[in-house]
């Protein structure tokens, strides 16, 4: 089974795709995108990433049987955010 980024969702296929500790450990529950250095590169909430991941629509839809929209694939987003560990309440 992949890790996902717990952040943004990003497959974590690649040692070189996981993010940072402040020591330059690698960090298994984030990507390189989200967190760097020991903290997270981006300031914002769930919809603020969910409208940030929207943009890479393209590169998600490269691995898909049947391509999504836009907002089909945000409201997957949606209900797969509040799971990751970043945006459990």
């Amino acid at each position: 089974m992949p890790q996902f980024c717990q952040s943004c969702g990003m497959p974590l296929t690649r040692i070189e795709d996981c993010g940072t500790n402040e020591d330059g450990s690698t960090i298994f529950d984030y990507c390189q995108y989200c967190y760097k250095d020991g903290k997270f590169v981006q300031d914002c909430n769930m919809d603020e990433m969910i409208e940030h991941c929207t943009q890479f629509i393209d590169e998600v839809n490269k691995n898909m049987p049947k391509p999504m929209t836009k907002e089909e694939y945000k409201q997957m987003m949606q209900g797969f955010f509040p799971m990751l560990k970043r945006w459990r309440k």
